[in-house]
């Protein structure tokens, strides 16, 4: 067998597709490998690149093969889908895995350590069971009304409804505030997991120095600088802070072509729980300064006078990813007046 310069390997959960070529990108080893056998081939094969396509997993298995010697490189899924010549199966994706790997201008993502994929999974946790107290408040309210109880909006304003179900109100029969009850219940239970899990994010915080440097940004708290922080690790795998930016979906789409610069909508690349932390830690931020006149910048006022203000919360979330990449990736702290030159 030819020496094996690079490999594609395509993830599943059961069976792995292994696709080896040599330095001149010739084919050399095809092979379908269980999950228990990823392990001993990789220990018993030469240090090589291994690509695979980033995904949840992906970095579970970067760091296990990675371990053994080899050099392990994270595709984008969609920068590895020009490289499928036929129909998609598991051997033309590990065959278009090792072809992007062997590209010169390919770009790589970052495997992520353990510690980084644990503090994102307290985040979707979090976001699972903010989505769940949410449909449960927005039934509580439906059920609720049909017996004319109604509440402001907000899930501040819940409360409300939760004390005429436990103090009893007489508007609401006994099989209705049964039936609501168990509602309720399902909602305070949801409420101390979230605030749980909101401690376990803040003692994180607070044993991180780059995500205690990240919460002082104007906008920026302790949910936003723990999940970029763990999204993001070395900040220098980016040139600038535009690149972030556009890691983060946050430029225009760009259909150029002549010469013609034409731009439009935003890519919505990327991270989207991160871009809509931006975006809603830029609302906030809007809406501090509107509130005190003399803390409103000069950028700020000419945008808000030429653009909707939903353009310019982009914006301001376009600003604040870059102050985000030059602060971690110099290792700054934040300086309200100094001018931004990434």
């Amino acid at each position: 067998m030819m020496e094996i310069s690079a490999i594609g390997l395509d993830i599943a959960k059961r069976v792995f597709q292994v696709h080896g070529a040599d330095a001149a990108g010739r084919p050399v080893l095809r092979k379908k490998l269980k999950r228990r056998q990823v392990v001993a081939f990789f220990t018993a094969l030469r240090p090589c690149a291994v690509g695979l396509e980033a995904c949840a997993t992906a970095h579970h298995w970067a760091r296990e093969i990675g371990a053994l010697g080899h050099d392990v490189r994270l595709i984008p899924p969609q920068y590895v889908k020009p490289y499928v010549k036929t129909n998609k199966n598991d051997v033309t994706d590990a065959e278009a895995i090792c072809e992007a790997l062997m590209r010169p201008t390919m770009r790589f993502a970052k495997a992520k350590n353990a510690e980084q994929q644990s503090v994102l999974m307290l985040h979707r946790a979090r976001e699972l069971l903010v989505r769940q107290r949410t449909m449960l408040i927005n039934a509580l309210r439906g059920h609720c009304a049909e017996f004319g109880i109604t509440a402001p909006q907000g899930i501040s304003r819940a409360g409300a409804l939760i004390s005429c179900i436990d103090e009893g109100d007489d508007r609401l029969p006994p099989l209705a505030r049964r039936a609501l009850a168990s509602l309720v219940a399902q909602i305070k239970a949801i409420q101390a997991e979230i605030a749980g899990l909101e401690k376990e994010l803040l003692a994180w915080h607070r044993s991180s120095e780059a995500s205690q440097r990240l919460g002082v940004i104007p906008g920026v708290g302790v949910i936003t600088a723990t999940a970029l922080v763990a999204t993001v690790g070395d900040a220098s795998q980016f040139r600038s802070g535009r690149q972030f930016a556009a890691f983060l979906g946050l430029v225009p789409r760009q259909s150029s072509s002549g010469g013609r610069d034409r731009l439009g909508r935003i890519s919505k690349r990327g991270d989207g729980y991160l871009r809509r932390l931006l975006v809603h830690g830029s609302r906030a931020v809007l809406r501090w300064t509107r509130s005190r006149p003399q803390r409103r910048s000069p950028w700020l006022e000419g945008l808000l006078d030429r653009r909707p203000t939903n353009v310019v919360l982009v914006a301001m979330a376009n600003k604040m990813a870059r102050i985000v990449w030059a602060m971690l990736s110099r290792s700054e702290a934040y300086e309200p007046n100094r001018l931004a030159t990434a």
